[in-house]
């Protein structure tokens, strides 16, 4: 595999002792703490087949027109008052503000996530700022080896820069062949921590219920995780891609309670298993994490399911009130301080040729 193959690279020498060394890497691979199949249920094949090519009952996988956005950068340069503001630009990828830190996750500003430049899914709307309009980042988070969640030509750009990675066990090897230093790769298993050089900020590893790989023949040969960053006032969740999992209850007692909890909504289907939460679960997932402000995440950017692209959003909104969650709902790049929001401005409507069939929703934030 040359240097900077969209594939990445292949862990060996130290890497691959350290990996060897997790408990969750077992006859050569990474495994989930209950057994999870990454593919289809059993029996499901034939019935999703068909709804994938006959569309069934959601035609509207992708929105009528790019999705709406806001420009970030004014905003991003007045300090943040209650210590902890975020800003969603789409997918997975998140600037987060925490006591005068900037940590992002997941960082995606590919056009498509996919090995080729020429096919794959293909993002709905532009990445509200360009990676050269970032501010100085502290610390890049790439939760796992995905495409739509490590993606090739935003890495190196970002190997460019100064900025340190924190990532799962094995996903240094990617990163490494990409250009980015070893000395600014810090990869963890988990339940392990790394805290900042200047020491204002600590990042763990904890468990998800997800899958790995590029390509052929390297399924779950690095690891996948959810991470809690943490500053001296402020706790974030951030989920990475993962399916409902009692072990939630344990990252709330090991590493909770969070002011902000970024669980994936999106790219959900009953037939996939164990791998993704979408809204229901999401829900599920929130309470055994012990609430918090609730910024959903993997939705509204990729076509990657068989749900219409704002099903996501639609569902959760219904859920979410019934339920009184605090949920945090922003414009694509507009940045918010959780503890603020009041409510949410279903802003996607204005895009969905179903406008005109929904009523406002305002989501009481109190519960």
């Amino acid at each position: 595999m040359s240097k900077g193959s969209v594939f990445g690279g292949k862990a060996h020498g130290l890497r691959l002792e350290r990996m060897s060394a997790s408990p969750r890497f077992l006859e050569g691979v990474f495994k989930n703490t209950a057994p999870v199949g990454p593919g289809l249920k059993a029996g499901t094949a034939f019935s999703t087949l068909g709804e994938f090519l006959l569309g069934g009952k959601n035609k509207n996988r992708t929105p009528p027109a790019p999705l709406p956005f806001e420009s970030p950068l004014a905003t991003w340069a007045r300090p943040v008052d209650t210590g902890l503001r975020a800003t969603w630009l789409g997918h997975s990828t998140v600037l987060l503000e925490l006591d005068g830190m900037r940590v992002l996750t997941d960082p995606v500003w590919g056009e498509r996530i996919s090995p080729w430049a020429f096919a794959g899914p293909k993002r709905f709307h532009p990445v509200p700022v360009s990676l050269a309009q970032l501010p100085p980042l502290d610390a890049v988070i790439v939760s796992h080896d995905h495409y739509d969640h490590l993606d090739h030509p935003t890495i190196l750009e970002l190997a460019r820069t100064s900025v340190p990675f924190y990532t799962s066990l094995g996903v240094g090897a990617h990163l490494e062949a990409w250009g980015v230093p070893p000395e600014r790769i810090t990869e963890l298993d988990w339940w392990e921590s790394a805290t900042l050089p200047r020491g204002e900020l600590r990042i763990t590893a904890a468990p998800s219920q997800h899958f790995s790989g590029r390509g052929l023949g390297d399924r779950n040969r690095t690891l996948w995780s959810s991470f809690v960053i943490e500053s001296p006032r402020r706790k974030v969740f951030f989920s990475g891609d993962t399916g409902l999992t009692p072990e939630y209850g344990d990252i709330r007692q090991r590493l909770g309670p969070f002011d902000l909890v970024m669980l994936e909504v999106g790219a959900y289907h009953p037939a996939w298993g164990d791998i993704h939460l979408g809204p229901e679960n999401a829900l599920k997932a929130l309470e055994l994490l012990g609430g918090g402000a609730f910024l959903p995440v993997h939705w509204g950017t990729f076509d990657l399911a068989l749900h219409a692209w704002d099903d996501p959003a639609e569902t959760l909104v219904r859920l979410g009130e019934a339920q009184r969650v605090r949920l945090v709902m922003p414009k694509l790049g507009v940045p918010v301080e959780p503890s603020r929001v009041e409510g949410v401005d279903p802003w996607w409507r204005l895009v969905g040729a179903r406008q005109s069939e929904r009523s406002p929703v305002a989501v009481d934030p109190a519960g």
